[in-house]
């Protein structure tokens, strides 16, 4: 089912005669699970015509360098293959969104692209819309609840949003039917890039290759499939309870694939729900409530990767205590490579730069610190946000500006105050070792350190 909320017309142009369908994949790349591509499928099927499935391979996203596009090319390259098992032909080309999708409309009867967040995203089809002659027409397939269903404004926390999404769920966690294609694209002559030899294509893109790939970290549905069947049979359970201890290995490491839209968070879903465990309600709620936040959060927030989005009373705060004095202030530099005081903080700096995904609680004390040892409350900001977009796969998307807010405030309350942080939530390392053994946390990424 492809609930009608879901679907947006970006023009006011007729469909006209053409030779294909044109599917604009972007944030959602994956061949099943994805209410974009069924529903170019049915139009397709409609109108008798093939589906081709595009995407436009910009060499300057922002932030973005060589670990990620070599993540996203993993996941591209099962794509070409996943959806030539359906009939359908993926032309991907080294070229800007926009000149890529504006060339390739030009024979097509309309363009249906899935929904991306993010402000380049935003433009990207706000510049094809107005250039391209058939129908631009966008379907939200990476997010449970369409945003603008979910909530009509930005919420300001999860108390607020919780109840809200939580009525929806019912009318939206439903499966997602495969559509036959009736004509394939297969035959049809297009020029693209070869995925088979990824160094070659980083090579040709000439992206910043200054950050190595992801220790323990391969691309595509398959690998996501994988880790959630594995999930699901092993840490569900205790999931609530185990989750903030980075020594157990209890959590999904489902959100690199989530990021890159290689994984639907709508079968996710439903394959857990399908389970009776302890964790279950604990799982659901990261992955719907709290994942879902930060999309209402960057959609209704202009500002979401500046230090103006904060609430007004977190900003209040930290202007009040600017002045303080700080234990130790470190700078972008000793940051990066990890040369504070504090070992758990380094020990987590190291993972996120070698592994290229951090522990989420461990993320939120290394978020906690960089707000402390920073300069000013502005600085603390922008190191913690160019930090996990450079090196975290799951960086630069809804979830990861909403994460480095939080350390800063958003969607959270005021606590008690206290210097340099004022009312803003606190964490220290006594608090890491109470919830569990962070000495063996250093050790266990020394290993991992010790195998480069």
């Amino acid at each position: 089912m492809i609930q009608p909320d879901r679907i947006l017309p970006l023009n006011h142009v007729e469909v006209r005669a053409g030779q294909y369908v044109l599917y604009w994949m972007q944030a959602s790349q994956r061949a099943e699970w994805n209410h974009a591509l069924e529903y170019a499928i049915d139009r397709a099927n409609g109108l008798k015509t093939p589906i081709v499935a595009a995407f436009g391979l910009t060499a300057d996203f922002p932030e973005a360098n060589a670990r990620h596009y070599r993540f996203m090319l993993e996941g591209l390259r099962q794509v070409e293959k996943d959806l030539a098992r359906r009939g359908i032909r993926l032309v991907v080309r080294d070229q800007g969104p926009v000149e890529c999708i504006a060339r390739l409309a030009k024979d097509a009867c309309l363009v249906v692209v899935d929904e991306g967040h993010l402000r380049v995203q935003r433009q990207w089809r706000a510049e094809v819309a107005e250039t391209i002659a058939c129908p631009l027409i966008e379907v939200e397939t990476n997010v449970i609840v369409p945003v603008e269903t979910a909530a009509e404004k930005e919420n300001f926390s999860a108390g607020t949003f919780r109840p809200r999404i939580r009525r929806q769920l019912d009318a939206y966690l439903v499966p997602l039917q495969h559509r036959k294609v009736h004509d394939p694209s297969l035959g049809l002559p297009f020029e693209g890039l070869d995925l088979s030899d990824i160094d070659q294509v980083i090579a040709r893109l000439k992206v910043d290759g200054s950050v190595g790939p992801a220790a323990g970290f391969t691309g595509g549905t398959e690998q996501a499939k994988r880790r959630l069947a594995e999930f699901i049979r092993r840490k569900l359970d205790g999931y609530d309870t185990r989750r903030n201890d980075p020594n157990l290995d209890a959590t999904s490491n489902l959100s690199p694939y989530l990021h890159f839209g290689q994984i639907s968070p709508l079968y996710i879903a439903l394959k857990v729900g399908e389970i009776s465990s302890s964790g279950k309600d604990a799982f659901l709620e990261e992955l719907i409530v709290r994942r879902e936040l930060s999309f209402n959060f960057v959609y209704y927030s202009h500002q979401y990767d500046s230090y103006e989005c904060l609430p007004p009373w977190a900003r209040r705060t930290l202007e009040f205590h600017r002045r303080d004095r700080r234990e130790s202030v470190y700078s972008l530099e000793e940051f990066e490579t990890a040369r504070t005081h504090d070992p758990y903080w380094n020990a987590a700096q190291k993972e996120m730069v070698r592994v290229g995904k951090m522990h989420g609680y461990m993320r939120m004390y290394w978020g906690k610190k960089i707000l402390e040892w920073s300069k000013s409350p502005e600085d603390g900001f922008r190191i913690a946000l160019h930090l996990n977009n450079k090196y975290e796969l799951d960086g630069r998307d809804p979830n990861g500006f909403a994460g480095v807010a939080w350390c800063f405030g958003k969607h959270d309350r005021a606590w008690a105050e206290r210097p340099v942080f004022g009312k803003v939530r606190y964490m220290n390392a006594a608090g890491l070792k109470r919830k569990f053994d962070a000495d063996a946390y250093v050790q266990r990424v020394e290993r991992i350190e010790s195998r480069r």
